[in-house]
């Protein structure tokens, strides 16, 4: 580490690599230092619209294979936000180089692939974690306090939530998300991930002891081998009773809404994935009571707004800043964090578990740990 800043390298020129660039700048412990791509000159490129935008103090140097970046001696830790079929090779090659890594979800193919990616990077002695923003949001802890409190939600009895875009036609067309060779989980991968990480950290990473799964429609890119999932839904079966349904969508308008239900209450954020502009991160608890009086039936509503000092992006604040001020923060002290790994495993374990549900026409499936 130079001047106490984490040095970062960025493996591709991915659009994503764009926000966590600015991201890098704004945490205030790490910088960019390299971008690679298989063409020096699209990495110069991308480095020259970055720096017009989010300049770092120094250049950073382009590279024109990944294999470059890797051995470099001034890069500390690599992102990568390659496609996921390519993820298991280059997070092997990164620690393998003894670069910390933030990958890209899902972060691998299979659970299998996952494991040995973990293992790697606990060999080598370096932080992975997978860039999933919302885990570094202030709000998280505010909506952990209400869990808790007892009095606002109560016992979990239901999760719910849904995330999903409506993607232009030529996505189908052109998008890697749509291509199974480099993207074969389709929609549950790019979006599903967020949907059972909220869940997992609603239930506080106990894993479900079953899931269901089903692919709503699949969609086939021209010259791509197989379709993948465009729309897909979910249900994950916990301990005491407690489920939690998800879906994930590319043919469905913007939604990223999560609610958690209880005995007593229900928290509802509007925003779960990536928080609404402006600069505050919220949510909603609700107590509702129907409140009878002869012929009067009143729902009352007894709702209250959460909210912390939270930028949705483009700021220190902003999640996705306090993910990398996380990893450099951790990096420092020398020593790994593994639950970070952990909750990857776990997501990814639930997915294949949905996913193998899938395939059998939504069969009950255990989740294996």
């Amino acid at each position: 580490m130079t001047d106490t800043k984490l040095r970062w390298g960025i493996l591709s020129t991915a659009q994503i690599a764009r926000k966590n660039w600015s991201a890098i700048r704004h945490s205030g412990n790490s910088t960019v230092v390299a971008v690679a791509s298989r063409d020096v000159e699209k990495s110069r490129r991308f480095i020259a619209d970055c720096q017009a935008d989010a300049p770092m103090a120094a250049v950073p140097q382009a590279f024109g294979s990944y294999e470059e970046l890797l051995v470099s001696k001034d890069v500390d830790a690599v992102y990568i936000p390659l496609p996921t079929a390519l993820r298991k090779e280059w997070v092997l090659r990164a620690a393998a180089a003894g670069k910390h890594v933030v990958c890209e979800k899902p972060c691998g193919g299979t659970v299998a692939d996952l494991r040995e990616m973990l293992a790697a990077c606990r060999q080598h002695q370096v932080q992975f974690i997978d860039g999933v923003m919302f885990m570094h949001s202030a709000r998280l802890p505010k909506m952990r306090a209400v869990l808790n409190d007892g009095t606002s939600i109560g016992a979990i009895k239901r999760i719910t939530s849904s995330f999903s875009f409506a993607a232009p036609p030529d996505f189908f067309a052109g998008n890697i998300r749509a291509r199974s060779e480099l993207e074969p989980l389709g929609c549950l991968g790019d979006l599903g991930w967020y949907n059972i990480r909220f869940a997992l950290w609603a239930m506080n990473w106990q894993l479900p002891r079953r899931a269901t799964g089903r692919f709503l429609t699949e969609s086939t890119a021209p010259g791509s081998r197989a379709a993948v999932p465009s729309e897909f839904s979910g249900e994950l079966f916990f301990d005491d009773g407690v489920t939690s349904s998800f879906y994930c969508s590319f043919i469905t308008a913007n939604e990223q809404t999560a609610t958690i239900s209880g005995t007593k209450g229900y928290l509802r954020v509007a925003d779960f994935v990536v928080p609404f502009f402006g600069s505050q991160a919220a949510f909603e608890v609700n107590n509702t009571v129907l409140n009878i009086r002869d012929c009067d039936f009143n729902m009352e509503a007894h709702a209250s707004r959460v909210a912390v000092s939270e930028y949705g992006n483009s700021h220190p604040t902003a999640q996705e800043s306090n993910l990398f001020r996380n990893v450099a923060a951790q990096v420092r002290t020398g020593r790994l964090n593994e639950s970070w790994l952990e909750m990857a495993l776990q997501t990814q374990q639930v997915m294949e578990a949905c996913l193998e549900s899938a395939r059998a026409d939504g069969r009950m499936v255990d989740v294996l740990t």
